[in-house]
Parts: structure tokens; C-alpha cells; sequence
């Protein structure tokens, strides 16, 4: 049975629909809701929640950064030849301009985070299932 997946589907921003525009570029079912529609705003905010055991690939965002900000569940974050950071609600990530990393829900938990993103993102491949296995608490 999985863990969280109430209090990731009723947070305060809302779950947002499938995340079929960026399905690609994921393993397993993610769900998007832009929280921020100004196209005079050069930063995109969104809330992203995973399905357990989903992650996006790895990526890298070029002239600019995100901002992950945990609001609900479990989840990783792994910059490319660093341990993987276990996360929890309340836990903040900064990834510089041109740092390769992935984020996403731990194996059994649901896991939702606000996105703050600027620059352009350049996605690269999917975290194979065997560095997902992996990663340990």
C-alpha cells in the first residue's frame, strides 16, 4: 500500500491534471498545476506530484535554476555523482544553472513539490530502474 497519497492529493495547490505535455519525460504517472499563467513572469511555478515510484529524467536547466519546495510525501533528488537526498515536506533544493539531476517519489510514497523554475530546460534520459533501485534511506 502506498504512503501519503491523501494529504499529496488534497495539499493546499491542488493535484492538477495528468501531466501529459511532459509525460515523455518521466518514468511512471506525474500530474502538473501551473500556479503561475503570466506571460510577463519569466519564471514558471507549478505543483508537480508524483505517483510512487515515478520520477522525471534526468535534466539539466540551462540560464537559470530551480527551486523545489516539498510540500507533500516522500521523494529523491540526485545530482549526477552525489548521493540522493532523501525529501520530505518543508525541505527546500536550490539546483544552479547547469547541474544534471532528476527528483521524484520514493518507491512506496506519493510526493508533491511547487517547481520554481527560470531558464530553459534541456531533458536528457530517463533515471534507469536500476539506479532508482539504487538509491537507499
Amino acid at each position: 500500500m502506498s504512503q501519503n497519497e491523501q494529504s499529496v492529493k488534497n495539499d493546499v495547490f491542488g493535484m492538477g491534471a495528468k501531466n501529459d505535455a511532459y509525460a515523455q519525460y518521466f518514468t511512471g504517472q506525474s500530474y502538473l498545476k501551473n500556479l503561475v499563467n503570466d506571460p510577463a513572469v519569466n519564471v514558471g511555478v507549478g505543483n508537480v506530484t508524483f505517483e510512487p515510484g515515478c520520477r522525471n529524467n534526468w535534466h539539466i536547466h540551462h540560464n537559470g535554476f530551480q527551486i523545489l519546495l516539498v510540500t507533500g510525501g516522500a521523494g529523491w533528488y540526485q545530482e549526477e555523482g552525489q548521493a540522493a537526498r532523501k525529501l520530505h515536506p518543508g525541505d527546500v533544493v536550490v539546483t544552479h544553472d547547469g547541474v544534471k539531476h532528476w527528483h521524484g517519489a520514493t518507491k512506496d510514497s506519493w510526493f508533491a513539490h511547487i517547481a520554481i523554475t527560470a531558464g530553459t530546460p534541456e531533458w536528457l534520459g530517463p533515471v534507469s530502474d536500476a539506479q532508482y533501485n539504487a538509491v537507499e534511506d
